[in-house]
């Protein structure tokens, strides 16, 4: 092989060489990862162009307890066997027995070791009301924070007040409170100018001549 061909063999191979790494080095300049200032992902929040969820009103116990489902409440007291008995004279479970709930006061089961939390409670709040009862089943840890009773709670409100008749019809010592007064609409009624109020004479039209007066009886 000639010098000449020798060169010209070299040369493609250097060349060859350098355009690898060139083109290596550009990429790695392109595409080179940029890591974020702060790590994290960036999850787009829709902005509340509303007042959010309507408020819900609260229950009218005096209205729904009468004609609640008291066999419904009590198939749906199976969620609560595992802990509490029910039974007149039962006895404690894990959670104290249940006879006559309703209208009795908070933490005085005889035999059970209530929470501190439960006795604080018990301080302020006297009786066992339905409208209580009720708050405390609908999410326990949340009407009683720091209670023993770890179940989430019963969210469907037909449910609650099924439950609610159900243990109420199991002892309970208190009357169904009354049901809430319904509000009327307040109207502020216009009367149109020349328009009689009701008690009173109409007001003569403009420009007519006063009534004559009627002569006295005799």
């Amino acid at each position: 092989m000639s010098d000449l061909t020798f060169n010209k063999v070299a040369g493609a191979v250097l060349a060859t060489g350098l355009a690898i790494v060139g083109l290596r080095e550009a990429s790695a300049i392109v595409f080179a990862p940029h890591a974020p200032e702060t790590p994290g992902y960036a999850i787009a929040i829709p902005e509340e162009t509303g007042g959010g969820a309507p408020a819900v009103a609260p229950i009218d116990w005096g209205t729904v307890l009468p004609i609640a489902d008291v066999a419904a409440g009590q198939a749906s007291f199976a969620k609560c066997v595992s802990c509490h008995t029910i039974a007149q004279g039962g006895a404690n479970g894990i959670g104290p027995n249940l006879w006559g709930v309703v209208g009795q006061r908070p933490a005085a089961h005889a035999g059970y070791a209530y929470s501190n939390a439960f006795v604080d409670y018990a301080a302020t709040h006297p009786v066992w009301t339905h409208e209580e009862l009720g708050a405390y089943l609908e999410a326990p840890q949340r009407h009683i924070n720091g209670t023993k009773m770890t179940f989430v709670g019963l969210k469907r409100r037909e449910e609650l007040v099924n439950v609610v008749a159900y243990l109420h019809s199991m002892g309970g010592s208190i009357p169904f409170p009354a049901p809430a007064p319904v509000e009327e609409p307040a109207t502020d009624e216009v009367v149109p100018a020349g328009e009689a109020v009701e008690g009173e004479a109409a007001p003569a039209a403009e420009g007519a001549e006063p009534a004559a007066e009627a002569p006295a009886a005799t």
